[in-house]
């Protein structure tokens, strides 16, 4: 078990051989079960599936130390049931979903013009997503927000329609958002949303605002794809909110504008922050107020460096700075012919 984890984890396979045979016929055909099964519990599958694996593994504990002659032996037995069973879920979590992110890159397989990403592009993009900011808060406060464990109609249709212009032709079935007994640890470590890649669930952390919800959604939603890159799936969930209707658009302009504010320089932020309406003004303070109060630094740094460790070891090799992926799909993917920024729908 462990010699063939490792096997898997180091064999070299070429990104289109992935993409043809496991993402399009094995993942393509293994999601869409997984998660109309999983979307018939009211609760997190992986709580119980963790929660199990925890207890069986602390009972098998307790009995090999107390059958064991030494104490030593009783460690080693128990050292070699976890490295056995870390090799079986790694294989297991590889089989149900880990193996996309070694699908080829989406600006790869898109239209996609790099010269287009320039710092004139980023704050153009900027000033439209103030003024979709400015001219959405009202419509989309006014229709209100999805339940929060509700699978929002208008953005899975919007969703399939970005997924295929990310170059996915394949139904996905969305996922239920669901809450998790993580969520203690996703409000402290700054952590909105996660997929299980296990029973392919869509997992939303409690406290994200109602206003960020669909953008959280779709960005699981993007996994759930097989779109395992972080920063393409923030663009495809972008895409998905932004041409949809008023409350997930401004949740999807809500993130783009965060990107972009950081990604220009700072005459140019300060311009975009002096042009928002104070509706958008109060909605990105109320965001960072919550970070400010949930989030625990140290804990929240620990869980970073552990996730940009995670990503690269599942061949990221840019690690959590791969977010940043979504400023340059945002400003250099073609859709329609069209840089994908400007493909938004008439301002209403």
């Amino acid at each position: 078990m462990v010699a063939c984890a490792a096997m898997a984890a180091l064999m070299p396979l070429p990104p289109t051989l992935v993409d043809r045979w496991y993402t399009v016929r094995v993942y393509g055909t293994l999601q869409p079960v997984m998660t109309s099964v999983s979307n018939l519990a009211p609760f997190a599958l992986l709580d119980l599936f963790l929660g199990a694996i925890a207890a069986a593994w602390l009972a098998l504990a307790v009995r090999d130390l107390r059958r064991t002659p030494s104490r030593t032996g009783g460690v080693w037995l128990i050292a070699r049931r976890s490295l056995v069973w870390s090799s079986a879920l790694y294989l297991l979590f590889l089989a149900l979903w880990g193996l996309n992110y070694r699908r080829p890159r989406l600006r790869d397989v898109v239209p996609y013009d790099a010269p287009a990403v320039t710092a004139d592009a980023a704050a153009a993009a900027g000033r439209l997503a103030v003024d979709r900011l400015n001219t959405l808060y009202d419509p989309a406060h006014a229709a209100g927000w999805p339940e929060a464990g509700a699978v929002d109609a208008s953005l899975e249709r919007d969703f399939a329609r970005a997924v295929r212009d990310a170059g996915i032709n394949r139904d996905v079935v969305p996922a239920r958002p669901k809450r998790t007994v993580l969520d203690w640890y996703f409000r402290r470590a700054g952590v909105d949303g996660m997929t299980d890649p296990f029973f392919l669930e869509t997992l939303v952390a409690g406290n994200v605002l109602p206003f960020e919800r669909a953008f959280v959604v779709a960005h699981e939603w993007s996994h759930l794809a097989g779109i395992a890159d972080e920063g393409e799936a923030n663009f495809t969930a972008w895409l998905s909110c932004a041409r949809g209707a008023p409350p997930a658009a401004y949740s999807g302009w809500l993130f783009l504008y965060g990107e972009l504010a950081g990604a220009v320089g700072g005459a140019d932020r300060t311009a975009l922050s002096h042009a928002l309406a104070p509706g958008p003004r109060a909605d990105l303070t109320a965001i960072r107020a919550r970070y400010a109060r949930d989030v625990r630094p140290r804990l929240s740094a620990a869980g970073w460096r552990v996730y940009d460790s995670y990503l690269k070891a599942n061949r990221v090799t840019a690690g959590t700075a791969s977010y940043d992926e979504v400023i340059r799909l945002v400003l250099g993917t073609r859709v329609a012919g069209r840089p994908a920024w400007q493909v938004v729908p008439d301002l209403p």
